[in-house]
């Protein structure tokens, strides 16, 4: 084979293909940064119920299943904006609640509708007393991009960060900051707040996004060399030897 490249064609389809290949290779190791998230996820989130830890609470913690033992502040619900169930669009309740040992975590109960909203509207969920519920611990949310900022004044929250919500009930000093809870369903009857699942259906799509990067590079390959060999830059065999004679 012999190849007499252009420079022009040359000069735009080099630097594309490194970015083809390196949007593929960046896709095959969010690919197993996801694939570990999920092991841990479902390691953390099925082992044995423990009491929420003192102290400081390492990313190694996260997903850990907990037992937790006190009451909620239903006076103090905050909701997150733009959550969904199946499709459906709601919100996400979120409360403190009082350990017994007098520590106050946040606790995301689950997904309401947008019927459901309004407290007086479900008293069936407003648990008073002591109760027990299980749950996993989750770090603080990360803004997205194109996520609009937290506006407590205005009672929007699009991102779940508790040191935000915290100081906005004034429980500053009282609650945990660093981590929240997120209620776990634990049985198959549904009922509001519709809480996480330990079964995770986290989208992993990120070897299809990776196949699809390398293939655009493979055919823009294919093409570069098609355009070669109509122009008669691209000889192969006796054919390029002919001209070489």
């Amino acid at each position: 084979m012999k190849l007499r490249p252009l420079f022009w064609p040359t000069a735009v389809a080099l630097p594309a293909l490194l970015v083809l290949l390196w949007l593929g290779t960046w896709q095959v190791q969010r690919l197993e940064w996801k694939n570990q998230l999920i092991e841990n996820f479902e390691s953390r989130a099925t082992s044995a119920a423990v009491d929420l830890p003192e102290g400081l609470i390492g990313p190694e913690m996260e997903f850990r299943r907990l037992a937790l033992t006190g009451s909620f502040d239903h006076d103090k619900e905050v909701f997150m904006t733009g959550r969904t169930y199946e499709g459906n669009a709601g919100f996400h309740i979120v409360t403190p609640f009082t350990l017994t040992d007098g520590r106050i975590i946040l606790v995301n109960r689950g997904w309401v509708s947008e019927s459901y909203r309004a407290p007086e509207k479900r008293e069936f969920s407003l648990i008073e007393g002591e109760t027990r519920i299980e749950a996993i611990i989750r770090f603080p949310g990360k803004k997205g991009y194109f996520v609009p900022e937290n506006e407590p004044e205005n009672g929007f929250w699009f991102t779940l960060v508790p040191a935000q919500i915290v100081e906005h009930l004034g429980l500053v000093g009282q609650a945990e900051t660093a981590v929240y809870a997120a209620a776990l369903r634990t049985s198959d009857e549904i009922r509001l707040p519709i809480g996480a699942r330990t079964e995770t259906n986290l989208r992993n799509s990120h070897l299809g996004y990776a196949v699809t990067w390398y293939g655009i590079a493979c055919a823009l390959i294919g093409v570069y060399l098609a355009f070669h060999h109509q122009a008669g830059r691209l000889t192969f065999g006796a054919a390029g030897r002919g001209r070489d004679s």
